[in-house]
């Protein structure tokens, strides 16, 4: 009888060592999720910007077209990308293009003083940083 005992004891155990454990990773999967939402919510309001920053550039930078185009499409690519790698690859996408395009405003000195401008890139600087801000929450959830 003792023996029935132990292996029910035995077994009770290792159930609840199962449930804690499935509870454990369920717990940290959510948090992995809702760690990636966070950063996803930034890459929407940094796409949001994107054409706002564009169409002030546009007014300045008539013959940068190329760049202007570019931004757009990478905007574009970022915005249809749906799983975690493909939305990477799109988003350093889009970060290279608005670096081009900033790059583009630097040779423009009455577009970076012009008041719209201004605040689209300071718009862009705070999401920039919530985004890695996003990132680091994200990778240390992930581990």
């Amino acid at each position: 009888m003792t023996a029935v005992y132990l292996v029910i004891g035995v077994a009770t155990l290792v159930g609840l060592w199962s449930i804690v454990t499935y509870n454990t990773l369920i717990r940290a999967r959510n948090r992995v999720d809702e760690a990636w939402s966070g950063i996803d919510v930034q890459l929407k309001r940094r796409r949001d910007l994107v054409p706002n920053l564009v169409e002030a550039v546009k007014g300045y930078a008539r013959h940068e077209s190329s760049t202007l185009i570019e931004a757009t499409k990478a905007r574009a690519a970022a915005a249809a990308a749906t799983d975690r790698a493909s939305i990477g690859r799109a988003e350093t996408g889009l970060s290279r293009a608005l670096g081009q395009l900033r790059a583009v405003a630097e040779n423009y000195p009455e577009l970076r003083a012009s008041q719209n401008f201004v605040a689209l890139q300071q718009d862009l600087t705070e999401v920039e940083s919530e985004i890695s801000a996003a990132r680091s929450i994200y990778n240390s959830n992930a581990q």
